[in-house]
C-alpha cells in the first residue's frame, strides 16, 4: 500500500501537537529530538509564546535515560549543575541524582511546561527551501506509516551526541568471538554475568561504572584502558566546576590535580596514566570527561578488576593485548560511546555541522548555523551545556521572530 504523503504548512491561527493530526498545524520552529535538549528548547519557546513542534522517533521523552542506561546510573555531576531552564531539581532528591529521579524530573518538566512531542515520528530528512525561505522536514509516523512534510522558519537539531551506539571497527577478529557481545546501551546490570569472565572495552565513565557493577555481581572483570584518563571523585569535579566560575582554568586544574594525586596517588602501575594537561583543560581540548570514581579504583588496586592495554586481536574466546598477554573471556561489553547521526537526515547539514556531525561554529557560538538552523547539546558539555545552548537558541529565535513581525 502506498504511503500517504501530507504537506503541513505554517498556520498562525492553529497549534496542534497531537500525534493523530498531521494537518494544518501552526509551527514556527521544528525541534528534532525529545531528550533534555529538545524539551528544554520547547519549554523556553512555549514561555515566549513561540509556536514549536517537537518530533521524537521513540515513544517517550528522554529515551536514552529510560531505555538505554544501566540500572545503577547516577548523574555524574551535582544536581545544581544538571537542571533544565526554569525548573530546579527537587530538594528531596540526592545531590547526585539517581537515574529514576532524573527520569521523574524529565516527565514533570514536560508536563509543567506543556511540551507535547509527537512520539514515534521519525525525521527522514530536512532540507532548506531557498525559494520559500523555509525548512522542509519530511517525517514518518512509524505507528501509522504516514509520511508527511512540515514547513517551518526555524529548525533545531536536538538529537544530541548519543543518537547511535558507536561500534569500533579496530578490533581485529571480533567477528570470531563466540560469546555474548553487548554495547553499554543494552547493558542493565551484571547479574546475568555472574561467574563469567567479562572484558569491558572502554574506560570512560560508563566503562568504569559497568566494570564496578560487574565485579559487584560476581563477574571476573577486566577492562581495557586504551588512552590516558583523569580519575576524580564526584566531590573534586564539583569543587572544580565551582572554582572555574571565579578562577582561571589553569589554577583550577592545578588545585584539582593536587587533590587527585593526594587521593589516588600514581595509578600508572595499574595501567592508568594521567594526561599532562589538567582535567578541565584536557576536556576542553579533547572533549574527554574525567572519570568519576564510584569504587572502581579500589577494586582495580585489589585486583578484583584487571586492567589491560589496547586489544591487538581476538581469536575465538582468546583476546591478545598490546603488552603480549592473552586471556579468555565469556563476554565482551563495548563501552565505546555513541555518535551523532544528525548530518545523515539533515541534508543541508553544512549550514550547521561538519561532515562528522559536530557543530561548525567555535564555542561559545557553536549553536547557531545559517538559514535559521540551530543545535542544542552537541558540544560534549552535558546538561550544563544544554542549559546554556537552549537559552541562547531560544533568545535568538525570539528576537528574529519579533523582527519579522515589525
Amino acid at each position: 500500500m502506498a504511503e500517504e504523503v501530507i504537506l503541513i504548512m505554517e498556520d498562525e491561527n492553529n497549534n496542534n501537537n497531537s500525534n493523530s493530526n498531521h494537518n494544518n498545524i501552526s509551527v514556527s520552529v521544528v525541534i528534532v529530538g525529545a531528550g533534555p535538549s529538545g524539551i528544554a528548547t520547547s519549554a523556553l519557546l512555549n514561555s515566549l509564546s513561540v509556536s514549536n513542534l517537537v518530533l521524537e522517533k521513540e515513544d517517550c521523552c528522554g529515551s536514552l535515560w529510560k531505555k538505554r542506561s544501566y540500572d545503577r546510573l547516577n548523574l555524574h555531576l551535582a544536581k545544581s549543575f544538571c537542571s533544565l531552564p526554569m525548573m530546579s531539581h527537587p530538594f528531596r532528591t540526592s545531590i547526585f541524582m539517581s537515574k529514576d529521579d532524573f527520569i521523574r524530573y524529565l516527565d514533570e518538566y514536560v508536563a509543567r511546561f506543556n511540551v507535547n512531542p509527537r512520539y514515534c515520528n521519525d525525521v527522514e530528512e530536512a532540507v532548506y527551501d531557498e525559494e520559500e525561505g523555509k525548512w522542509r522536514v519530511t517525517v514518518k509516523d512509524t505507528a501509522s506509516g504516514t509520511v508527511y512534510e512540515i514547513a517551518s522558519d526555524f529548525l533545531v537539531v536536538a538529537t544530541g551526541e548519543n543518537s547511535q551506539p558507536f561500534l569500533p571497527s579496530d578490533l581485529p577478529g571480533m567477528e570470531t568471538f563466540p560469546g555474548k557481545v553487548v554495547h553499554s546501551s543494552d547493558y542493565k546490570n551484571g547479574a546475568v554475568f555472574k561467574d563469567e569472565k567479562v572484558l569491558v572495552i572502554g574506560c570512560g565513565n560508563s566503562g568504569m561504572e559497568i566494570s564496578n557493577d560487574l565485579a559487584d555481581n560476581g563477574a571476573h572483570t577486566s577492562i581495557v584502558v586504551r588512552s590516558q584518563i583523569h580519575v576524580l571523585s564526584k566531590e573534586m569535579v564539583g569543587i572544580g566546576m565551582l572554582l572555574s566560575n571565579y578562577l582561571p582554568l589553569k589554577i583550577v586544574d592545578k588545585f584539582v590535580s593536587l587533590l587527585a594525586k593526594l587521593s589516588y596517588s600514581d595509578l600508572s602501575s595499574y595501567g592508568i596514566h594521567r594526561p599532562v594537561e589538567g582535567p578541565f583543560l584536557f576536556k576542553a581540548l579533547t572533549g574527554k570527561t574525567p572519570v568519576i570514581d564510584r569504587g572502581t579504583i579500589k577494586k582495580i588496586r585489589s585486583k578484583k578488576i584487571q586492567v589491560f592495554p589496547d586489544v591487538v586481536s581476538i581469536n575465538q574466546n582468546t583476546v591478545e593485548f598490546k603488552d603480549g598477554k592473552r586471556r579468555c573471556f565469556d563476554a565482551i561489553v563495548l563501552a565505546t560511546g555513541y555518535k551523532s547521526v544528525a548530518h545523515k537526515w539533515l541534508k543541508d547539514y553544512k549550514f550547521l555541522l561538519t561532515d562528522d556531525g559536530k557543530p561548525k561554529g567555535k564555542y561559545p557560538n557553536h549553536w547557531k548555523g545559517e538559514k535559521g538552523v540551530y543545535c542544542v547539546g552537541l558540544t560534549g558539555k552535558g546538561l550544563p551545556g544544554i542549559f546554556k545552548d537552549s537559552k541562547a537558541v531560544t533568545e535568538d529565535i525570539y528576537q528574529l521572530t519579533l523582527m519579522a513581525q515589525k
